[in-house]
């Protein structure tokens, strides 16, 4: 007997709640912000709006389906399953958050804060969410994911990019190559390696790329290949700057190995899911065999 569908909704906790919690009452988060020329007004009519939202996209699930909801602190913890279809009700970079622990299931993004969000990967209003539940899983477009492999078995996915690099915005020492690119490797010190993908192209990845004013063209979130920029390499005697910035098709590869005592790789801004890498390690970063799901 196959079980009923599941609608996980993700979410994460407001700038009102985390106020209220931090400072114990109402009043005492209001007079916090007072004293530095904010109206908490503000971000209480935010948290009423997130609410509003959850409880519309909760009225909209079949009465058929089974609930479960999960909020992105807990999400390390949360055992998706096959026939779940998870619902975001937040930011874009809420749907980057879960995504790296989903496997083929569809995603559907519900921006809680229309005009405020832009909207790239929580596309949809609560109105719409009994709709889109009806057809979740035959009309979604598949988003390429990056990847990082090191040499010890950890491994990383993401939506956006991959940065590998110092902890604490220290010079990250390497040797960096292409898999594949006849032994062409160089040592380098920089601010780290940012890998990302079309969806990516949005936002850091995108900005990095303007300032650097390159000639690549930026994926679409579909599309199967990267781009990757070493942010500040620094040349030296003993480190190059020839090898700044590239594109990665589908089975192509860029391996970095570690020439410092400590680096890591994180995801989507989520620097406290990291990988660790010490000195010697290798990681390669690459197009991921996944994708994300996400309901168009």
């Amino acid at each position: 007997m196959s079980l009923a569908p599941r609608a996980v909704l993700v979410h994460r906790t407001t700038e009102y709640e985390e106020l209220v919690a931090h400072h114990g009452t109402h009043g005492q988060a209001a007079f916090f912000l007072s004293s530095r020329g904010r109206d908490i007004r503000e971000v209480a009519e935010r948290h009423e709006r997130v609410r509003q939202a959850l409880a519309d996209v909760t009225s909209a699930i079949p009465l058929t389906w089974r609930q479960a909801r999960v909020e992105r602190a807990d999400l390390d913890r949360f055992l998706f399953a096959p026939e779940d279809v998870v619902v975001v009700v937040g930011q874009d970079g809420l749907v980057a958050n879960v995504a790296k622990y989903l496997s083929g299931q569809p995603v559907l993004g519900i921006d809680t804060d229309p005009g405020r969000n832009p909207g790239v990967l929580v596309r949809h209003r609560p109105r719409d969410t009994a709709g889109l539940l009806a057809v979740a899983g035959r009309s979604v477009d598949e988003l390429t994911m990056v990847e990082a492999v090191a040499d010890d078995t950890q491994r990383l996915v993401a939506l956006n990019e991959i940065y590998l690099g110092a902890g604490g915005h220290q010079t990250a020492r390497y040797r960096l190559g292409l898999e594949g690119d006849g032994g062409v490797v160089e040592a380098q010190a920089s601010s780290g390696v940012l890998v990302g993908t079309g969806t990516g192209a949005t936002g850091w990845l995108r900005s990095v790329w303007q300032e650097r004013g390159a000639r690549l063209r930026l994926p679409g979130p579909t599309e199967d290949r990267l781009v990757w920029f070493v942010r500040e390499a620094w040349p030296s005697p003993a480190t190059g700057t020839s090898l700044t910035a590239g594109e990665l098709a589908a089975r192509a590869r860029l391996r970095l190995t570690v020439e410092s005592e400590r680096l890591i790789a994180f995801g989507d801004g989520m620097e406290g899911d990291a990988l660790e890498l010490t000195w010697g390690q290798t990681v390669e970063v690459g197009v991921c065999a996944e994708r994300l799901r996400l309901v168009g």
